[in-house]
Parts: C-alpha cells; structure tokens; sequence
C-alpha cells in the first residue's frame, strides 16, 4: 500500500505539476504533463488503479478543463485530448468501488476494444516477422532467413497470455540465440525461466574442450569459476556452442568473470 500511494504521488506531481517548495526537494516549479501538453494529445497507460484524488482531478480536468498544480492554490486551465488505456475491466472495478463511475463515464465517450493476440491469430506470423526483422537489422545481419517449420506452428498454436509483449520477447530472445544467420530461427522456450531455476540433471552435463583435458561443468558460473581456475584456454566458438549460448553471450560471461585474454 506504501509502494501505491508513493506511485499516486508522483503521478500527482508528473501529470499536474507543482509548485516550488511545495515538497522537500521540490526547489522550483516544475510544469505538468497537462500544463505541456495544452491543446494536444497526452496517453495514459494503466491507471485503472489511480488513487481517488487523482481520479477526482482527471475527472475535474476532463469535465471542466481546470486543475491545480500540487501546493498550489492557482487555478490552471487546460484543452487536452486525453487517450487512455488499460488491461482491466473498468466497469467491474466501477461495481466493486474501486473506479469513479462518473469518470468511466468519461472515459467510455469512445471505446475502441482490442481483442487479445489468441482472438486474432492472422496477426501473430505478421507481429513476428517484423520483429524479427527488426531484431535482425539490430544486430547488424544481412537479412532475416524466416521461421522454421515448428516455430510456425508454435506461433499459430501457443495462446500467448502476454499478448504483443510476449510475442516480441519470445522472437528477439530467438533471433538473437540463432547460431547461424543463414539458418531459419526456431524459436526457443516461450517461458525463459521454465527452467533457470530447476536443477541440472546428470544427463545436462556438458563437456568443454580445454588445453589440460576434459572438465564437466554443471553450472554456468561453475563452470568459468572453474575454468579462470584452471586458466583455461577455450575456443570461444566450441564453448559458445557446448554451452548453450551465442559467442557475444559467451564473450559477456567470460568480461564479466574476468576470463578475456587482454594481450
């Protein structure tokens, strides 16, 4: 509840703006989105759980077009086209109390309701392409080669819960981990975390080549503690390729454990 109540207050501040000395900290007057954004167009994401007082000052706005900055007692005047968004279900949190019914009223002066990805799955192999794309043209490559068979299927048939988010994670994380640019993507775990936290079986084990013979590793970071203690010399491509991971992954472990040859 203090982590919510400290978000309303700073959203006070940012969206109304404040007087100086309004606050501590607060050494001059700092103008708000709607004082900035007068006679535009300013969006609002996820505010289906704004604090009443902000509730009563969007409503004060939208109705009469009048607010006060915070510590102030000047009446400020705005024209705002306001753009809202959210993922919950307003008219039931207007039910149980939690949302201004007066303000839904407002706001349902023109609703535009887009359906979840799995409502429109004609949109999923488009979305995907151009964020592959995208991630392709990132990452300094000559083209995208396009999904592989199975990655097709698994974009039609996975219900994808985040919707577009989820969808642009899953492809870049996947373009990203292709071992070889000419090769078509299959895209990897759609939850990275499926197993992070789940211990290495025995059969998981991986061998990496090494100048003083074979040393397994069940670990990731096992693994580079054991190797900086042994002073290995690794080929980068063979271990990138044992171990799981893209060569500039394997390049950011080996930075990070202090393993780069810096001759």
């Amino acid at each position: 509840m203090k982590c919510a109540a400290i978000n309303d207050t700073l959203l006070e501040k940012e969206l109304f703006g404040h007087e100086a000395g309004a606050f501590t900290g607060a050494a001059k007057l700092h103008r708000g989105r709607f004082e900035r954004t007068d006679r535009g167009s300013l969006f609002l994401d996820e505010r289906a759980h704004t604090s009443p007082l902000v509730q009563e000052k969007l409503l004060r706005i939208i109705e009469y077009g009048e607010y006060e900055r915070v510590g102030g007692n000047k009446m400020l005047t705005t024209d705002v086209r306001l753009i809202c968004a959210t993922n919950e279900d307003l008219p039931n949190l207007a039910r149980k109390g939690k949302f201004r019914e007066d303000l839904l009223d407002r706001f349902a002066f023109d609703v535009i309701n887009l359906p979840p990805l799995r409502a429109r799955r004609e949109d999923i192999p488009l979305l995907a392409e151009h964020f592959a794309v995208n991630m392709s043209i990132d990452l300094e490559r000559e083209y995208f080669p396009g999904f592989s068979d199975t990655a097709r299927k698994v974009l039609r048939s996975y219900h994808w819960p985040g919707n577009i988010r989820e969808l642009k994670n899953v492809v870049e994380r996947s373009v990203y981990r292709s071992q070889e640019p000419d090769v078509q993507v299959d895209l990897i775990s759609i939850d990275p975390f499926e197993s992070a936290f789940r211990p290495t079986a025995a059969s998981e084990v991986v061998t990496i080549p090494s100048t003083d013979g074979q040393i397994e590793h069940s670990g990731l970071r096992s693994r580079f503690n054991q190797e900086r203690a042994r002073k290995l010399t690794v080929q980068p491509e063979k271990t990138a390729d044992a171990l799981g991971v893209t060569y500039h992954q394997l390049r950011g472990y080996l930075k990070k454990f202090d393993l780069l040859d810096n001759d």
